[in-house]
């Protein structure tokens, strides 16, 4: 008896047919082979057994050519030659984080904002295992018109959340996404492009260096069979895996209409961490991400690298220090010292009495303090009398 069970040759290559019956997230299919798994599903489907008349439709369309069974087993067997593995939710390296997709509802109208559910496979391209690949992950995303703000916050914080050991996730678009993934890439950190086409003709093609040195270093994974064109629409499909796989998403820039924001609509209906680079009020680039900041009481706005591991890190992982200005030497001046320092003329020299009136103390605790200001380097003491210290000012 042929086994057809999870993990199996016949469950691989029903999911790899169904992906290239379907677009991905589709919630009918998915849920048939949630309960019947993906090889009856398969048979239900081409026996025209659909549920409901836009399914049905659908598959007629895309068999009336080609026979989804032998066009699944040919793609298994190209990936071989290419070193490319089709991973199912069967095998330890399957991201289990993207099951939550499962409950994910968005009420938005239209396929894309229905049918978020889980990947029921991924083409994968590289040797790192995906599961542990992502297990410490944290996407970075943005605007394909990246301004030179952009691209360096981008690069300085995926460079060092790389350099923690953090897996740096993107899209592998120009602009935002782009800067992510090769800052990472310099930091000699690992990197996954989640793509919207197949493995094997990443998109686009201007990073097609890039892509190489990713599949070589990191991951390229997509839901889509080989050879699948990166049409519009899958942009906004592949989205929702960013959100789900990765412990929190960071948005960099972002127009006000966006994928990004589309993305982190995912995010926070995910229950993901939030994360948004503020940008300069007059930059049409950070319209999406201030929108975000006003609108959504879950989104935090991050600066660094070590404000986004305080969101994603386990609790306690990851303090950020509290920003603060340069320490100065009065900083740490009891308040009488204080002051009598604040009593120093800027300009000139002034008698332990003048001090002592000033600062409306007692001679005695001038005559006990200047020592102290002295040590400190803030005053120094002359035959002409009590001055500020040269280059030093209060």
């Amino acid at each position: 008896m042929i086994d057809r069970g999870p993990g199996s040759h016949q469950d691989r290559a029903a999911r790899a047919a169904l992906t290239w019956l379907t677009e991905p997230g589709d919630r009918t299919v998915w849920a048939l082979v949630r309960d019947h798994g993906a090889p009856d599903t398969l048979d239900a489907l081409l026996d025209g057994d659909a549920p409901d008349a836009r399914l049905r439709a659908a598959v007629a369309a895309r068999t009336a050519a080609t026979d989804p069974r032998r066009a699944a087993e040919t793609q298994l067997r190209h990936a071989d030659r290419l070193g490319v593995r089709l991973v199912v939710p069967a095998d330890e390296e399957w991201p289990s984080r993207v099951d939550d997709l499962a409950t994910l509802e968005l009420g938005v109208p239209g396929r894309v904002g229905q049918d978020t559910r889980p990947p029921l496979c991924f083409w994968v391209r590289g040797s790192p295992p995906l599961a542990e690949t992502l297990h410490r992950s944290v996407a970075v995303v943005g605007a394909r018109a990246a301004t030179e703000y952009g691209t360096h916050v981008t690069t300085e914080m995926a460079f060092a959340l790389a350099g923690c050991e953090w897996t740096i996730v993107s899209g592998g678009a120009f602009g935002i996404d782009a800067t992510a993934h090769r800052g990472a890439l310099a930091a000699g950190g690992r990197t996954v492009s989640v793509l919207a086409c197949g493995v094997d003709r990443p998109y686009p093609v201007g990073n097609t260096a890039m892509f190489e040195e990713i599949a070589q270093n990191g991951l390229l994974i997509s839901e889509w069979p080989l050879g699948a064109e990166p049409l519009r629409h899958r942009f906004l499909i592949r989205n929702r895996v960013i959100a789900a796989a990765t412990a929190g998403t960071v948005v960099v820039e972002a127009a006000a209409r966006s994928g990004a924001v589309q993305t982190m609509g995912r995010v926070i209906s995910l229950n993901r961490p939030a994360l948004v680079v503020p940008g300069p009020v007059t930059s049409a680039m950070s319209v999406g991400c201030h929108e975000l900041l006003r609108t959504q009481p879950s989104a935090r706005l991050v600066t660094s690298a070590a404000d986004v591991l305080e969101e994603v890190g386990r609790i306690g992982e990851h303090l950020s220090a509290p920003a603060r200005g340069r320490e100065h030497p009065r900083d740490a001046l009891d308040e009488e010292s204080a002051l009598i320092l604040e009593a120093v003329p800027a300009r000139g020299w002034s008698t332990p009495d003048e001090l002592a009136a000033q600062a409306r103390v007692s001679v005695r605790t001038v005559l006990r303090r200047l020592p102290l200001l002295e040590g400190a380097g803030l005053v120094t003491r002359t035959d002409e009398g009590i001055g500020l210290a040269p280059d030093r000012t209060t």
